[in-house]
């Protein structure tokens, strides 16, 4: 069973949706960071994409401090 697709609170860098991708397809951050950056040299709309996901992927709940 697959990770559920949610935007880490550790181990983000801009938005956490490399992080929360890389969770999600089982491989590390680094990873599909990379894989990001290439497909920037390509024509397309990957920024406007990433933008995208950014704002339509929830954040992971922060763990709350126990008082």
């Amino acid at each position: 069973m697959s990770a559920p697709l949610v935007r880490p609170t550790e181990g983000r860098r801009i938005g956490g949706v490399c992080a929360a991708l890389a969770r999600r397809f089982g491989t590390s951050a680094t990873t599909m960071r990379v894989i990001f950056l290439v497909s920037c040299l390509l024509p397309g709309p990957q920024f406007l994409i990433y933008l995208a996901m950014w704002a339509l992927i929830p954040s992971e709940k922060s763990p709350r401090a126990a008082w």
